[in-house]
């Protein structure tokens, strides 16, 4: 089961870090003309904050059991976004875009998963 936890934590980072970067590169107007509309009924402070919160996702889902440090990090990270992907699917519900708040939540019980694993049966 550890490795099981370890290939969703690093498929997880990869994903929310890619996209947490390429958020925080580009401008709001970009973003939306990529189609990601959600940019919209955000202002960019808030658009920066959701993106930085998941590229440090990203880095605690990894890195504090590669360095063993505080790997306590990882489940809180993937507890992070269990509630992030709880506000985007909100956000989605919202917007009238059901096939994003399905993404929302297979993302999400990734990271419960991960958050469930590392809490307590398999922790590091």
């Amino acid at each position: 089961m550890d490795v099981v936890l370890w290939i969703i934590a690093v498929t997880l980072a990869a994903a929310f870090g890619a996209a947490g970067v390429m958020k925080l590169a580009q401008p709001k107007q970009k973003l939306a003309a990529s189609g990601m509309a959600w940019v919209n009924d955000f202002s960019q402070g808030a658009i920066r904050a959701i993106s930085s919160l998941e590229v440090l996702a990203a880095i605690g889902l990894v890195l504090p059991p590669l360095l063993d440090l505080a790997p306590v990090l990882t489940p809180l990270a993937a507890l992070g976004l269990v509630l992030l992907m709880v506000g985007a699917a909100i956000t989605h519900l919202r917007r009238n875009e059901q096939p994003m708040v399905i993404v929302n939540a297979v993302l999400g019980i990734l990271a419960a998963v991960v958050a469930w694993g590392r809490f307590r049966p398999y922790e590091f």
